[in-house]
Formats: structure tokens, C-alpha cells, sequence
């Protein structure tokens, strides 16, 4: 328990949560960091006419710092700050906003310099739902957020250019070969061996991307991370998605990876044939078979290994303790899921 307080924190309180990762260091630690936050977080809360009531929930991950903030009219704000790799979400989210409204949270305040947002609470996490309908629930249930994903996958579009610029890492299929030789040169945890297969692999990871580019889906926002806690239930048949620290812009059908694999862990292997329909409804038309854009899903399966493996290198500067010092275990493995076969 945190003794330190103020205007926002009524009793002086606050809880702090660390997960599985105790020794991480990040900028929580800085009493006037901390400080910073609260009269910046107190700034926003004014502006739409909220108050905080109550201790802040700390949730301190070597990839973010996110807050729950109570307000004194029983609702819940939240504020998240990004290590300086991934500080473009604070700007993304608010873009988003404007540009595809109807699918994200609409920020109550962002500082784009310091990678900081405050945001609304948005509702019932899709996990969460997930977990009361048992056992009762349907792999279905994933079908129309995917179907709203990639909706708003094709109408943004026209502004990939516009989320580089706001500092969205650009993972270009074309540019693929080139990400891939330094994520595989640049990890430190991988063994000399994996090493070696990977760079063995090389030749067909080109030709991969040589396809996938040949399959005319133009590069658009990849979340990359769009597991079932990614994503909002926003009211009867609508979703609102979040949590954009790990995106890139990149081939769209990248992002069906971790969907798939959240839905194939909690329904099994069956689900995905529905799923992927339900993602590929949007993209159908302009000439597009449904026999290739499925083989365009497969191999983008595999090549959104590599939009992962680097988004663990994105985390606050020295936090590493126990992912090696820039989260190349993780990336390591996900480097070898290169050598897996799409389930699809």
C-alpha cells in the first residue's frame, strides 16, 4: 500500500498490482512521475466535469502503467502510459476517434509527448462475457467482432500514412524480409541452433511475402495483440476494440492470429472455419475468391509471428527482469511459431 495522495485519491490510498512480473522497473517508481500523473489525470477529470472518489488500482506490467480511477459518480476512468516505444498509442487512440468513432473508446485527454491517455471505462471486457455464458458459450460469439474488426480495418485504410506518421511502426509486407533479418539478428535469447533455422528459413519467408503482397490487400491497421481482453462489449451486436500499444501497419489479415488462437484455446480447432469466414466477409468482392483469401489468412498467419515478436521488444527502458532485457524470450518464441503450419 502507497502512502503518498491527493486531490484524486480522497483517503490517500491506493492498491498497486504487479502481476507476474515483481522486479519490473517503470516509471511508477519516480515520486514526480507519479506526481505528474496525478495532476495531469486530476486536469482531464476537471475538463468533462468529473472528480476522483476513492484509492487508485495500480497495475504496473513492464509494457504499461495503467490506473483505475474511480469518480465520484460511481463510473470508472482509466489512465495508461506507454514506454517510449510504443508511446504513439496515446495519439492512434485519439485518431481513431475521429476516424472510426463507432469502434474505439473516445480518450478523455491525451499528451502524444508523453505517451499518456485518459480514458473512459468502456464496459463489459469481451472475456468477461465469455466466462459468465458457460458453459454455454458459443464460438459464434467471436463472428460479428471479427466482422466489425475488419470492417474498420478497410476504412482505415486510405490513412495508413497518416498512423506512420503519428509513430505506428510500419510493417509493410513488402518490408517484411528486411524486419525479419534484424528481429532474428537482434534477439539475445535465441539459441544458436534456432538461430540458424531461422536464417535457413529465409528463402521461403520471401516467398510468403511475395504472395501474400500478390494477393492486393492493401496494408491498414494491425493491432497485433487483438486477443478476447482487447475488446469491449459496447451494447447489443456492437464491440469497440482498444488497447493499440503492440500495432503496426501492415498486412490486415496479420491480425486473425491471435483471435484465432484465443478462440481455438477456448472452443478448439473447430471454431476456426466460422471465424475466418467471419473475418474474411468484409474483404470479399473486387474479384477476391474465397480460396485466396483463405490461402492469404494461412500465410499471414504465419508472417503476424513477426509483428509480435517485436512488439516484446516495446517495453519501458530496463523493465526486462525475468523477459530477458528487452523481451526477447518471448520474441524467441514467437520467432519459431514461423515453423508452424496455419491450422486453417
Amino acid at each position: 500500500m502507497d502512502s503518498w495522495g491527493g486531490a484524486m485519491c480522497s483517503d490517500g490510498r491506493m492498491t498497486v498490482d504487479r502481476g507476474r512480473y515483481p522486479d519490473a522497473v517503470t516509471p511508477w517508481e519516480r515520486k514526480a512521475w507519479r506526481e505528474a500523473v496525478l495532476d495531469w489525470a486530476g486536469q482531464g477529470l476537471a475538463a468533462h466535469g468529473l472528480r476522483g472518489a476513492g484509492p487508485w488500482q495500480v497495475r504496473l506490467r513492464p509494457w504499461s502503467v495503467l490506473v483505475r480511477i474511480p469518480v465520484a459518480d460511481g463510473g470508472t476512468v482509466w489512465f495508461k502510459a506507454n514506454p517510449p516505444a510504443s508511446s504513439f498509442e496515446a495519439g492512434l487512440t485519439d485518431a481513431l476517434s475521429r476516424w472510426v468513432p463507432e469502434h474505439v473508446l473516445r480518450p478523455l485527454a491525451v499528451d502524444t509527448d508523453r505517451g499518456w491517455a485518459l480514458l473512459p471505462d468502456g464496459g463489459t471486457l469481451f472475456r468477461d462475457a465469455l466466462d459468465a455464458a458457460r458453459p454455454a458459450a458459443d464460438p459464434r460469439a467471436w463472428e460479428e467482432p471479427l466482422r466489425q474488426y475488419a470492417t474498420m480495418q478497410r476504412v482505415l485504410v486510405p490513412y495508413a500514412g497518416e498512423m506512420e506518421r503519428l509513430g505506428v511502426p510500419a510493417a509493410h509486407t513488402a518490408a517484411l524480409p528486411g524486419l525479419f533479418d534484424r528481429t532474428v539478428e537482434e534477439n539475445t535469447a535465441l539459441a544458436p541452433a534456432d538461430r540458424g533455422k531461422l536464417r535457413g528459413l529465409r528463402p521461403r519467408f520471401v516467398e510468403w511475402c511475395e504472395e501474400l503482397a500478390d494477393a492486393g490487400i492493401a496494408d491498414t491497421l494491425d493491432h497485433c495483440d487483438l486477443h478476447d481482453g482487447q475488446l469491449f462489449v459496447a451494447g447489443t451486436g456492437r464491440h469497440t476494440f482498444f488497447d493499440w500499444g503492440d500495432a503496426a501497419v501492415g498486412h490486415p489479415f496479420c491480425s486473425f492470429l491471435v483471435p484465432a488462437g484465443a478462440a481455438r484455446e477456448r472452443f478448439g480447432p473447430d471454431a476456426l472455419p466460422r471465424l475466418l469466414d467471419a473475418y474474411l466477409e468484409p474483404w470479399t468482392g473486387e474479384g477476391r475468391t474465397a480460396a485466396g483469401l483463405r490461402r492469404a489468412t494461412g500465410l499471414a498467419w504465419r508472417l503476424g509471428a513477426i509483428g509480435r515478436a517485436r512488439s516484446w521488444g516495446r517495453l519501458f527502458p530496463g523493465a526486462g527482469a525475468g523477459l530477458g532485457t528487452t523481451g526477447d524470450t518471448e520474441g524467441a518464441r514467437w520467432l519459431m511459431r514461423l515453423f508452424t503450419e496455419p491450422p486453417l
